[in-house]
């Protein structure tokens, strides 16, 4: 089966969605059971997962027995507070190692600190955990991340949160072609073609939170994201036509096609 391999475990769905930005955790829920993803992000910063005693737990409506959880180190700007974060969640999930990491470097852009963002990760990979690292779309830099360990690579299609979609698929087609780990598109997707793209370019699945939780209709788009996201694989392993500019060929084949004999055109000058 075509599954996308993640530290030693299979999924079959190539789409991942984040669980903030949701209007109350039942849309949360309902959305992420019909985008049909596996693995869900959840911002220990800003989502109750059990360290806030009284107050409603997203895992009650999401409980791990049924996802594989990615804490996410959403709002943080420095390695500290970055390991810091991610060390809290293992507490609080039992031992649990597989992480989202991702150092920002600028409060309004959200572009990530990729200096600070190696410096964690190489923490936290001497400490057991399993890395999936958010970072920019540079093919040098993901490179060194994968070589320190990162079980799988992140980077943006385009700046967090503002849907404009794979703005530099040339890059992320480099990165792709020289990964050995999973390479997932986060950040930037707008609407279920972004996916599409993304997919087609051969990257390994999609990441996305804000695309599905700020739609109109979060739940229409959680089913259009996923079909979009398969849609992309399909195509991707169908392996595209070429492109051809200025190579007229027929979608019909000429072969074998009755040509005009001079009976025939005998026929037609009597006619006329």
């Amino acid at each position: 089966m075509d599954n996308l391999v993640i530290a030693g475990k299979s999924y079959i769905s190539r789409l991942l969605v984040g669980t903030g930005k949701y209007k109350d955790f039942n849309e949360t829920r309902t959305a992420v059971e019909t985008s049909g993803a596996e693995i869900i992000t959840v911002a220990i910063r800003r989502t109750n997962i059990g360290q806030t005693a009284g107050q409603p737990n997203l895992l009650d409506v999401l409980p791990p027995s049924q996802y594989t959880l990615l804490p996410n180190t959403a709002g943080c700007y420095t390695v500290d507070d970055a390991v810091r974060t991610l060390r809290l969640a293992r507490e609080l999930l039992d031992g649990h190692s597989l992480v989202k990491l991702e150092v920002l470097g600028d409060p309004k852009t959200l572009f990530p600190n990729v200096v600070e963002t190696l410096k964690a990760a190489e923490i936290l990979i001497k400490e057991g955990f399993e890395v999936m690292v958010y970072t920019s779309d540079d093919p040098i830099l993901a490179k060194q991340l994968e070589e320190i360990g990162c079980v799988a690579i992140m980077p943006l299609a385009s700046l967090i949160g503002s849907g404009m979609g794979i703005l530099n698929p040339w890059n992320l087609q480099i990165i792709i072609d020289n990964a050995k780990v999973p390479v997932i598109v986060d950040a930037g997707v707008g609407t279920a073609s972004d996916a599409t793209i993304a997919m087609e370019l051969g990257c390994d699945g999609v990441l996305m939170n804000t695309a599905i939780a700020a739609a109109k209709n979060p739940v229409l788009m959680a089913s259009a994201m996923r079909k979009a996201v398969e849609s992309g694989r399909e195509a991707f392993l169908a392996g595209r036509m070429a492109k051809k500019l200025y190579s007229a060929s027929p979608s019909s084949p000429v072969d074998g096609v009755i040509a005009r004999t001079s009976d025939d055109k005998k026929v037609n000058q009597k006619s006329a």
